[in-house]
């Protein structure tokens, strides 16, 4: 089985790896009683890799447009097909989702967004506590959400790594296998 280009190996790990820690980030700080100087630095951090998830993302997205995947098992049923490809789907638009609703909360809360507090982002609008309350909702349901797939991924990646054993997994992960070293 073809495993994924080098460059959709990279970016799946690095994104995986931003979208936790990020969202770690987000329950910690929010469990942050008041305004503190540790949850302002908490705050800050996560909407700059937020930004990053949606930089990631993008290039993904872009990468996946002119690099196809590989072809999913032979032996994979067509309905675990189509589950796998619409899962892919949304977690495509929960990977953009979510950072532009937290970007949008922050505009409405008249907070903007400075990346690594080098960068002014756009301010595309301004400070709006009913928008801010909506957004604020929104961002959490997305962030939910996107663990929930996040978890059903994984789960699955496992399935067919250990009940399966089709060689879906190992065409992701950053180090070929012992059989394909051979």
């Amino acid at each position: 089985m073809r495993r994924y280009t080098l460059p959709a190996i990279v970016l799946h790990w690095l994104i995986a790896i931003a979208i936790i820690g990020t969202f770690t980030l987000g329950l910690v700080m929010t469990d942050i009683q008041g305004i503190t100087m540790t949850k302002l630095r908490y705050t800050n951090w996560h909407k700059w890799a937020g930004v990053t998830v949606l930089g990631l993302a993008a290039l993904r997205l872009l990468w996946r447009l002119f690099n196809h995947p590989p072809q999913y098992a032979d032996a994979m049923p067509a309905w675990q097909r189509g589950a796998a490809h619409g899962l892919h789907v949304l977690l495509y638009v929960l990977m953009f989702a979510v950072p532009l609703s937290g970007y949008f909360f922050s505009l409405a809360a008249g907070f903007p967004v400075v990346y690594f507090g080098e960068i002014p982002l756009p301010v595309l609008i301004g400070p709006d506590p009913e928008l801010r309350a909506l957004l604020r909702g929104v961002h959490y349901w997305l962030n939910m959400l996107l663990a929930a797939l996040v978890a059903l991924h994984v789960l699955a990646a496992f399935k067919h790594l250990l009940v399966d054993r089709d060689g879906v997994m190992q065409r992701m992960l950053p180090l070929p296998t012992p059989k394909e070293k051979r």
